[in-house]
């Protein structure tokens, strides 16, 4: 199996001997441009009642504030991704990060709640822009030395942003009124977009050979494709009902059409070849079931601390922030580890830990209580932000040049995929193990049963993965071992032949 470039391609923009201070403020550009899209994924959540009031619309009408966010993000950011390889990774997060900050602005003065959704969706394509180049950028603005580091780091602002939305959402809504939640973007933007044109490495010039048209037709399938998946994911709570089972009908012919014009596109928006790699192919489907994993914890969570365990909504809060809290601090030590020690087994170290604390989660008593809970979330979730590096250093640092956008955007979405698939198939799995469709008076041992049962499945998952990743790294050093054959083994005579 060929690898997709050599290892040292992700380091082929950047000499390892630049300066320290300027490579710092790269990443600090780039740390921005990953913590306002993880920000703002949650902070609306929080001010969906309030809104519901302030146009006088229904919950559901309210929701696609949400929803076309999400949508933008997950339809898009493969196109971005490739998009970028095309014109300019560093030129094409500027104008994300412009068009992000002025949606946000936009949002925040909206007069009406289609003018809102149309901003939050707008936002939603400068988040896809960022969030698909800004790991695609580390190669090119970070020594190869530090690349686990700066993948760790980068994990860690996702983790602030993603635990801080809804607890920063409602203070500014309680403070200030629901404007201030989209305005808070305005500042954090113009920082990050002066950092970034500053310090980013400009886009290096593009070989001749390197072909830079871009398939239009590719990524409109792919968006029809990734929004149908999305709203069948997303629409009815978990419960599907037959526009669900249409949708995924619609997604299903849409993934047809895209392989069959992939297959014919010339440039592809993404080369199909790439798959047979077994680093990325496995690292992407690896990405997806840990995400739909995580998703689990935020879906049972609340459930089984306020029915099982009995707390109030500020200490359900409270318990709930423990684990983005340990993802964040564990996401910088987690890269140094992956530098120091390597990708491959920093990938399986981290599955290994998260499936032991979910084992725990699935086998805990109730009568241990909170900390029966808060220790092994700790634990899954440190383990996570290891993986989440390992996994991320490991695709990125075999992606070549010219693919480098594409192949984040296709991380990213792995990702985002699985967080819609856990939050519907865990969610419903849960809900059908408590032997209820109304958790919120389910009776507390039914909640127990439930979350022992879903994170029995979560466990099964994360084996499954592990099992991915073992074999990714036979595969990894079959490859090596063929590439130092051709390169060492066989050497040109004089007289003709070759001598081994």
């Amino acid at each position: 199996m060929k690898p997709i470039t050599e290892r040292h391609d992700i380091g082929s923009g950047v000499d390892d001997a630049r300066s320290t201070p300027a490579a710092r403020w790269a990443l600090a550009a780039l740390s921005l441009s990953m913590l306002m899209p993880a920000l703002d994924t949650g902070i609306a959540n929080v001010g969906l009642p309030t809104l519901a009031r302030a146009f006088g619309a229904s919950f559901q009408a309210v929701q696609w504030i949400v929803l076309a966010y999400l949508l933008a993000i997950t339809t898009l950011i493969v196109g971005v991704g490739r998009l970028g390889d095309v014109v300019g990774r560093r030129r094409l997060l500027l104008v994300g990060i412009a068009l992000f900050t002025i949606a946000s602005l936009l949002c925040g003065v909206a007069p009406s709640l289609a003018a809102l959704i149309a901003a939050r969706a707008a936002q939603g394509l400068g988040a896809a822009v960022m969030m698909a180049l800004t790991i695609a950028l580390v190669g090119e603005a970070v020594p190869k030395a530090h690349t686990g580091k700066a993948m760790g780091l980068l994990g860690t602002m996702s983790a602030i942003g993603t635990s801080l939305g809804p607890s920063l959402g409602g203070v500014l809504i309680a403070g200030f009124g629901w404007r201030m939640v989209f305005l808070v973007n305005v500042p954090l933007g113009v920082a990050s977009w002066a950092l970034a044109r500053r310090f980013v490495p400009a886009d290096r010039r593009r070989s001749l050979d390197v072909d830079t048209g871009y398939d239009v037709r590719g990524t409109l399938f792919l968006a029809l494709t990734l929004g149908a998946y999305a709203l069948a994911m997303t629409i009815g709570r978990g419960t599907f009902g037959p526009r669900n089972v249409v949708l995924l009908l619609a997604a299903a012919v849409g993934l047809e059409r895209f392989v069959h014009t992939e297959l014919r596109a010339s440039p592809p928006l993404v080369r199909l070849a790439l798959f047979r790699d077994a680093t990325l192919g496995a690292g992407l489907a690896m990405s997806a079931l840990v995400s739909t994993v995580m998703m689990a914890t935020l879906v049972v969570g609340p459930f089984y601390l306020s029915r099982a365990l009995g707390l109030g909504a500020a200490r359900v809060g409270l318990v709930m922030s423990a684990g983005p809290l340990v993802a964040a601090l564990a996401g910088v030590p987690a890269g140094r580890l992956v530098d120091r020690l390597g990708a491959h087994r920093m990938t399986i170290v981290g599955l290994a830990g998260a499936a032991a604390g979910l084992l725990a989660l699935a086998l805990v008593p109730r009568t241990l209580g909170v900390v029966g809970y808060v220790a092994p979330i700790a634990v899954v979730t440190a383990h996570y932000a290891l993986f989440q590096a390992a996994n991320n250093t490991a695709v990125m640092t075999r992606v070549g040049a010219d693919q480098r956008g594409v192949v984040s955007g296709l991380l990213s979405l792995s990702r985002n995929l699985g967080l819609l698939t856990g939050a519907s198939a865990l969610g419903a799995a849960f809900a059908r193990a408590a032997g209820t469709s109304d958790l919120a008076t389910a009776r507390p041992e039914s909640v127990a049963i439930g979350m022992h049962v879903t994170f029995g499945i979560a466990a099964a998952l994360i084996l499954g993965a592990l099992g991915l990743a073992t074999r990714r790294g036979r595969d990894d050093a079959r490859d090596d071992a063929r590439d130092d054959a051709r390169a060492f083994g066989a050497v040109p005579l004089a007289r003709g032949g070759t001598r081994s």
